[in-house]
């Protein structure tokens, strides 16, 4: 003999109810407005680090990609590489801090983020190995220019132009 079971309209229900639960939370989770992120940093590139399994884009800043070259003195440079490496010297052996607000087309966390307190993208555009993305940062980016300092003491193209035309 066999015996067919019944589901009650209120375990479909209680499963539906359920689903969206879930399906609310993890929308929330993909929403990391003013979560905050602390730890040490590993460094991809001039803009971008990595806390944990967490791909964060320093907000307000935009530094060149790892393969575009800039000029200075006549001569290129690998002005990518090099403002990665500011960035790691900014945060090697410190603990970052970064407040989200938001996350960018590649589903990385837009935040702002310190070491010591003090803004990792302001100091990165003063020290003229980012440019300022939003305006975020022109009053930095103007002093880095005006002192012809990382990025301004030679030639150079805007990061989002490069990639445009390197894409």
């Amino acid at each position: 003999m066999r015996f067919r079971r019944r589901r009650s309209r209120s375990s479909g229900i209680t499963s539906l109810i359920v689903a969206l639960a879930l399906a609310g939370g993890a929308g929330l989770a993909m929403k990391p407005n003013g979560r905050s992120l602390e730890g040490r940093a590993q460094v991809t590139d001039g803009d971008t680090i990595r806390i944990g399994e967490t791909r964060i884009r320093l907000k307000g800043i935009d530094a060149p990609e790892i393969r575009q070259s800039c000029s200075r003195s006549g001569r290129s440079y690998a002005c990518g590489e090099t403002s990665r490496r500011a960035l790691i010297d900014l945060v090697s052996g410190e603990t970052v801090r970064c407040r989200a607000t938001g996350r960018d087309r590649y589903q990385r966390v837009l935040a702002r983020c310190t070491v010591n307190g003090r803004d990792i993208g302001a100091r990165m555009v003063e020290d003229g190995w980012a440019v300022s993305y939003g305006r975020d940062y022109d009053p930095e980016e103007t002093r880095a220019r005006k002192r012809s300092v990382g990025l301004w003491e030679g030639d150079f193209e805007r990061p989002q132009d490069w990639r445009r035309r390197n894409s």
